[in-house]
């Protein structure tokens, strides 16, 4: 497993870039990778998109098996750690700490030290004084490489071929 991704990954590409009736082989791609073992995620952000009623929850719910358990001892461990950090910090805007924490993101985080993926997320790195807490600051905070889409897709050598109707 070499990629981690986030939940703002799957919802910008549905509905802005990669939309699943003009790019169906973006997500053919995903599938693809997810068999060859380099791509997944994590069952919370299963959790996350799977009740929004839409062609993605549809997608997703096919293919819960692409999303990764997080209830081993590592990824536990890993998580109680990045909780602590999180709870340290200063001067967050009211109910972000608990909105975080009760979210998907710590455990991607976790998962993703875990088992020395990369997370890959549209969230960027914000400075310190931040009243939010952002995905890429916890990465860096705790050795975890994040990259987003299109870094990603670079990485990979993805080519998406244009199919005429």
């Amino acid at each position: 497993m070499n990629y981690l991704l986030d939940a703002n990954t799957y919802i910008q590409a549905k509905n802005e870039y990669y939309q699943m009736n003009v790019c169906p082989g973006y997500w053919d791609w995903l599938d693809s990778q997810f068999e060859a073992g380099y791509l997944a995620s994590v069952s919370l952000v299963y959790d996350e998109l799977k009740d929004f009623g839409d062609e993605l929850s549809l997608w997703v719910k096919e293919r819960k098996d692409q999303f990764l358990d997080v209830s081993d001892d590592a990824t536990q461990a890993k998580f109680v750690e990045i909780a602590q950090h999180v709870a340290e910090l200063q001067d967050l805007k009211p109910g972000n700490l608990e909105n975080f924490l009760g979210g998907a993101d710590p455990w991607l985080i976790a998962k993703a030290k875990s088992i020395g993926a990369v997370v890959v997320t549209h969230e960027v790195l914000a400075p310190e004084s931040a009243r939010k807490i952002k995905v890429p600051n916890v990465c860096k905070k705790f050795g975890v490489d994040y990259l987003n889409t299109f870094q990603l897709l670079r990485q990979m050598e993805a080519c998406f071929v244009l199919k005429n109707n």
